[in-house]
């Protein structure tokens, strides 16, 4: 098992007391949230980093690391919950000048319509698109990134090729007010897209 510097270990053991004081929770949240960070500080150790140190795009590049070794939504979704109230820990106590987590939000864990459509239904929305033609790559990839996200349809029409980075699997939105929120998005979201811009956007181009 990989090993985190003792500064780090330490650093995770001050805020699990934290936890356990104001929050009074189980030995056996107390060992997730444990295990979630620590993972967190063992990437970042193996990037040269430590958790003082981090920003944003680290942990994005953490996540996106997460979605790719295959694990499900929400395990990542409650991993990044844990280290959302770390860091905002961490920012209270003056032991770091920003949030890093701050903007990123949790991935979605289920899917993002009505409760009335069963899952086969959703299955059938999101296969409908015919992916052979320009408009169908164009709706697949919408309706992957809709699924993803759970973002508004008013939010997804106005992203820009700049608002989503494929490389690192993340979206990043501004909603309401011009709140900026940067959501991870899965693999097949990412696939969708990818096959729009090289098979279906430059064909559209060309008809304009």
């Amino acid at each position: 098992m990989t090993e985190i510097c003792d500064a780090q270990a330490r650093l995770i053991d001050a805020w699990l007391d934290q936890q356990w004081l104001e929050k009074g929770l189980s030995e056996n949240s107390l060992s997730n949230y444990r295990r979630d960070v620590r993972q967190l500080a063992i990437w970042l150790q193996e990037q040269g980093g430590s958790l003082l140190e981090a920003q944003r795009y680290q942990l994005l590049e953490f996540l996106a690391d997460r979605h790719q070794l295959g694990i499900s939504a929400r395990t990542v979704a409650r991993q990044l919950s844990a280290v959302k109230s770390f860091y905002r820990w961490l920012k209270r106590e003056g032991r770091v000048p920003e949030d890093p987590a701050l903007l990123i939000e949790r991935p979605k864990t289920g899917r993002p319509l009505p409760k009335t459509l069963t899952e086969a239904d959703v299955e059938a929305l999101l296969a409908a698109p015919d992916v052979s033609t320009p408009l169908g790559l164009r709706d697949r990839a919408m309706l992957e990134i809709l699924y993803a996200t759970g973002m508004r349809v008013s939010e997804l029409v106005s992203l820009g090729l700049e608002d989503i980075d494929l490389q690192q699997s993340f979206v990043r939105c501004f909603g309401k007010g011009s709140k900026e929120r940067m959501i991870p998005i899965h693999r097949q979201a990412v696939e969708a897209v990818k096959a729009y811009l090289s098979a279906g956007r430059p064909k559209l181009a060309t008809q304009r």
